[in-house]
């Protein structure tokens, strides 16, 4: 009995201490997960490529239907679709180059058509670029 604290006073007091850490490490547990999260946020938006499109050029459309048996190697990219308008908020509208009919699409489901003369174009800038750099 002599080992026990039986001083109702100091043992309220050790009590209101283990819960005022207890507090401090809630907060820091929360501080570090606000942190951790704002990081990947900034990790994630940095790796974002932006696609921006302009009228009169030419894009893939995803093919976003549900198929039950697809093909392994099957690409789900349409088109090549003509932009013929886009809106502020990324609404686009598109024309189809086989039968010409016009539809909307949200600009997120769309990537840049790159033809054979411009990947040329880019190929050769690249070669002319490295030739340019390993010469020096």
């Amino acid at each position: 009995m002599k080992r026990l604290n039986l001083d109702l006073d100091q043992a309220g007091k050790d009590r209101l201490l283990q819960l005022n850490e207890l507090e401090e490490l809630r907060n820091d547990a929360y501080d570090g997960s606000k942190i951790y999260k704002a990081w990947t946020k900034t990790f994630h938006d940095k790796h974002i490529v932006k696609k921006s499109f302009e009228a009169w050029q030419k894009a893939w459309l995803f093919n976003s239907r549900l198929k039950f048996f697809p093909r392994k190697l099957r690409t789900k990219w349409e088109g090549s679709y003509l932009i013929i308008f886009v809106s502020p908020y990324q609404a686009v509208k598109l024309q189809n180059l086989k039968d010409e009919g016009t539809f909307k699409v949200n600009g997120q489901r769309l990537k840049p058509y790159i033809d054979g003369q411009a990947l040329q174009r880019n190929v050769e800038s690249d070669l002319l670029v490295d030739r340019i750099y390993f010469e020096d």
